[in-house]
């Protein structure tokens, strides 16, 4: 029998295949796509690695997501973290409030730079945002490669031992006295736990055990566009407003040559939870132009020199009501345990692995992460994804 089964292996599966291994559990992994595919959120390139966060319980878990890609880096023998530095903005009256993080990196001991617009002018001049404006600077910001990293754990599972199996659907998860049974599209497949990271499909499998999960899922564009070649020394940043924006400078995925058009470079950018609601089978996968003159509009009005559309792609988000992860198991089934990641967790894709892997090794559940909280259950719990 095999010790672990995890179904999903997009990022946050990858990495708990990854950390199973590393721990001497034997593990089968089941995609129902293709490994690498970009049906769902772990595809393209560059993600966000930062300790700005708007609780204190998120600033701390950074420090483990940050020491986690370090192990990852030397596991793998990969350089994936590149510091950038990251800008947060704040502009008038905006509709995330600046002191949640600035007292949660306070509370942490995380130090940080606020500016205003002449300051932050002065450092990078590519920036125009309204005046009134405030910056949050922290020098420790850093890009991650989003396939390159869940590739790599992928590797790093399977040369431990791991048997990943793409293209094969879970239909079914039964609990046994003894473990579980995983009904699925190639057979039965019978281990002591089941970790479930399906993202948009966790639902199905869930529901059937008496917890449905409501995910709101979305279809969510990114775009690159051309910028100056000064752009190459720009840090991430996130527009802390309703909407919400946030981008990357010019990045090369290493092994790769740094994006270049012609004597351009490439800034990557998306807005934050604009798109429309779609399940994971059912999304069109087109390109939006009504989100694509947003997004242009927003970045012509706030960046110096930003030229023309590159290209766009479209990825999933699976919202929690309350944009809190699920690190937890089903109530009342131990050896089924959901993980979750509310649309901002592959910057802590090795440190979840991680974290899922405590709950095997019998660790207690966060009560911040447990699937029986109010955002979970709550039918009447207002919807907040504005972090």
């Amino acid at each position: 029998m095999t010790n672990i089964a995890i179904v999903g292996l997009g990022a946050l599966g990858s990495a708990a295949a990854w950390e199973a291994t590393r721990r001497g559990y034997s593990v089968v992994g089941l995609e129902q796509f293709e490994l690498g595919h970009e049906r769902g959120a772990s595809h393209d390139t560059s993600r966000i690695l930062r300790h700005s966060y708007h609780t204190p319980h998120y600033v701390e878990l950074t420090f483990r997501a940050y020491d986690a890609w370090a192990e990852l880096e030397a596991d793998s023998g990969i350089s994936l973290v590149t510091q950038t530095g990251g800008v947060d903005f704040f502009p008038p009256g905006a509709a995330i409030d600046m002191s949640t993080y600035t007292a949660s990196m306070d509370a942490v001991g995380i130090p940080y730079d606020v500016l205003d617009n002449a300051a932050l002018q002065e450092r990078w001049p590519q920036f125009t945002p309204p005046e009134g404006t405030t910056s949050l600077y922290q020098e420790r910001s850093s890009i991650v490669p989003a396939a390159l990293g869940t590739a790599t754990m992928q590797r790093l599972a399977r040369e431990r031992g791991a048997d990943l199996r793409d293209r094969t659907r879970v239909e079914a998860i039964e609990p046994t006295a003894t473990g579980v049974r995983l009904i699925t599209s190639d057979g039965v497949v019978t281990a002591d736990r089941c970790i479930v990271t399906a993202d948009a499909w966790t639902s199905a499998l869930t529901s059937p055990l008496g917890w449905p999960i409501p995910l709101t899922v979305t279809e969510e564009q990114i775009t690159y566009v051309t910028v100056p070649p000064t752009y190459a020394d720009l840090p991430l940043w996130i527009w802390m407003d309703d909407p919400s924006f946030y981008g990357f400078p010019s990045y090369a995925v290493p092994g790769t040559a740094m994006e270049r058009v012609g004597p351009a470079m490439t800034m990557k950018a998306a807005e934050d939870c604009g798109g429309p609601t779609v399940t994971g089978d059912e999304r069109s996968g087109e390109i939006d132009p009504i989100m694509l003159d947003r997004l242009m509009g927003f970045l012509r009005s706030n960046f110096a020199g930003v030229g023309d559309v590159v290209r766009s792609k479209r990825c999933l988000y699976s919202l929690t009501a309350d944009r809190d992860f699920v690190i937890s198991p089903v109530p009342g089934y131990d050896n089924v345990i959901v993980g979750l990641g509310a649309a901002h967790a592959f910057k802590f894709a090795p440190a979840f692995g991680g974290m899922l892997l405590d709950l095997v090794d019998g660790k207690p559940v966060d009560p911040v992460f447990q699937l029986d909280r109010p955002g979970i259950t709550d039918p009447a719990y207002e919807a907040n994804w504005l972090v």
